[in-house]
């Protein structure tokens, strides 16, 4: 399989993958190019590669870039704009962990917490079932927020032991 075409099936995965992770196709497709890419690219060669449209291209280069999965890179001798990916798999996984957390969990937990909260006694005694199961929810998403804490800001050992450790 040649470079191109090699290239051409890893951003049409990604692209496709990248609903299921919560990211919109063309941002996952902008994303893979910027990986698959030995050097930085501009607006146009984007537009040019994916065929999208300037404002489709730069409203998904803020959203990467807010994500820290891109970052702007100054090229000698030019005045256009230029993108390259972090490309430290690890570092892209702990980004995306983290901006998920901020994006999901923190909101729920949010909301747990003032569902879970009664006002009088009362309360918890005409429905003590709700109670308990926000309670138990709650107690996951907690456990689920500081495993997500350790991946977000520890080293990829930490995380590959305790796959290892789940899996024997």
């Amino acid at each position: 399989m040649e470079k191109k075409e090699r290239h051409k099936r890893f951003i049409e995965a990604w692209g496709q993958l990248g609903p299921k992770w919560g990211i919109n196709k063309t941002m996952a497709q902008i994303h893979a190019l910027l990986l698959a890419s030995n050097e930085p690219l501009c607006y146009k060669c984007i537009k040019d590669e994916l065929d999208i449209s300037m404002g489709c291209i730069n409203m998904n280069l803020k959203t990467l870039l807010s994500w820290e999965l891109i970052y702007g890179v100054d090229v000698p001798g030019e005045r256009k704009e230029y993108f390259v990916a972090e490309k430290d798999m690890w570092k892209v996984f702990q980004m995306i962990v983290r901006k998920r957390k901020e994006e999901e969990l923190i909101p729920m937990m949010a909301i747990l917490d003032e569902l879970g909260t009664a006002q009088n006694p009362e309360e918890i005694n005409e429905d003590p079932e709700f109670f308990d199961t926000v309670k138990d929810i709650k107690q996951i998403a907690t456990q689920v927020d500081r495993v997500l804490d350790n991946v977000a800001n520890g080293e990829n050992q930490w995380l590959m032991k305790g796959i290892r450790m789940i899996m024997r």
